[in-house]
């Protein structure tokens, strides 16, 4: 059974506040702004909306590929020395972004957000939460995926006022301000505490190196980066697609608004699936449900209130699919090497997320219409199902029901 003995319970709970306050602070101002604000941007400036979003998806990439080394960084020395990086880096490349006179200093601002972004988002924290809280770590993970989600609840509303009330090269200063006093001291003097060292019971988690190009993880890694895909590429073309069925924009945003209340409601419910299914199964199932309520978003053509309803089941997949990707390294190899495996593991998701912004327009555009887009998107999903199958080492005694939690 894995335990941890590093941090009193009061410490655990100080972790877990802390990070799930800066984890809405950091996706609303690193991520979540610039949708709101990528339009005025454009306007503004005069370079093109998909020559934005191209920066901005530069920035992922970005992450995805920073957060490898990130991930043994957090191994060896804990995530407070990393994630208070990701926050001071933060600073100055949102203003940087603000001070913006050329597309290619823009794209260079980009650069270091995405350096922020591995050291600030979800892979830190799920790294810190993992081996702090040991066996309990689902709880711990569940608490900060439910809050992590009102990033976009909090930050989408509140810089649509900023932007309003000045321009986006404000707004950004603005929310440059916000990261400095809320993320660097919460993340100073909130992740103290011993970094508790890995399990000396379990040789077999001594060779990362080996596990990274095993089987198993390659086969977890296509697995959670094509579900990944899926999730994020049916998030920002689900508004089009519902607007095709004849729902106004409004509609089908306060659509997309209760897929997140899905989204909570899928994290709630991890718990049960952790104790009901194997580590295989689990995955499995999860990433069927995604394809699924995809594929009901191609097929089903009204009315309205049972287009809201498909949209809260695909949240619902969601929102499970988030805490699959953030157990998925502890529940087959242990925590032992959690920071560095994450960090290959969680490069696809980001890129995924990287790519889902455009990769749902063009496929339209060659399809015919949102529809086709998802159909493609749910066929995505079940050959991640696919993947998932094949996710699990031989005999690893995590592939029973209940025991995903306490490898």
């Amino acid at each position: 059974m894995e335990t941890t003995t590093a941090l009193s319970e009061a410490g655990l709970r100080r972790v877990l506040v802390v990070l799930c306050g800066t984890l809405i602070v950091s996706w609303g101002v690193l991520y979540y702004a610039f949708p709101v604000l990528a339009t005025s941007i454009s306007a503004d400036t005069g370079w093109s909306l998909s020559t934005v979003t191209a920066a901005f998806s530069t920035g992922l990439a970005v992450s995805a590929l920073v957060g490898i080394p990130a991930g043994r960084l957090l191994d060896r020395l804990g995530p407070r020395l990393v994630m208070t990086t990701g926050s001071v880096l933060g600073v100055p490349a949102l203003v940087g972004l603000a001070a913006a006179p050329t597309l290619p200093w823009f794209f260079a601002a980009w650069v270091l957000v995405g350096v922020a972004m591995a050291g600030t988002l979800y892979a830190p924290a799920f790294a810190a939460l993992t081996r702090w809280w040991g066996s309990r770590r689902v709880t711990a993970l569940t608490a900060a995926t439910l809050f992590a989600g009102l990033a976009s609840v909090v930050f989408a509303p509140l810089t649509a006022v900023l932007v309003e009330a000045s321009d986006w090269r404000r707004t950004y200063l603005v929310l440059a301000v916000g990261l400095a006093v809320t993320t660097v001291p919460a993340h100073v003097f909130g992740l103290r505490g011993a970094w508790p060292a890995p399990d000396p019971a379990a040789p077999e988690h001594t060779d990362p190196g080996a596990t990274a190009r095993s089987r198993p993880f390659v086969l977890g890694g296509l697995a959670v980066g094509l579900g990944s895909f899926t999730a994020f590429a049916v998030i920002v073309n689900q508004v089009p697609l519902l607007v095709e069925r004849g729902l106004s924009t409004s509609e089908a945003a306060w659509a997309l608004g209760l897929g997140g209340l899905g989204q909570t409601l899928g994290r709630l419910g991890y718990r049960w699936l952790v104790d009901t299914l194997s580590v295989r199964v689990r995955g499995v199932v999860i990433l069927l449900a995604t394809a699924g309520t995809t594929g009901l978003m191609a097929v089903v053509p009204g009315p309205t209130s049972l287009l809201i309803a498909v949209a809260m089941l695909a949240g619902t997949a969601r929102g499970v699919l988030t805490l699959f990707q953030a157990t998925a390294v502890s529940d087959r190899w242990g925590a032992a090497h959690y920071g560095r495996l994450n960090g290959i593991l969680s490069a696809p998701v980001m890129l995924a997320t990287a790519l889902a912004p455009w990769a749902g327009a063009a496929l339209a555009e060659v399809l015919g219409g949102y529809p086709a887009v998802f159909v493609v998107l749910a066929g995505i999903a079940v050959v991640a199902a696919a993947c998932a199958v094949g996710s699990v080492p031989r005999g690893s005694p995590t592939d029973v029901p209940g025991r995903g939690d306490a490898t």
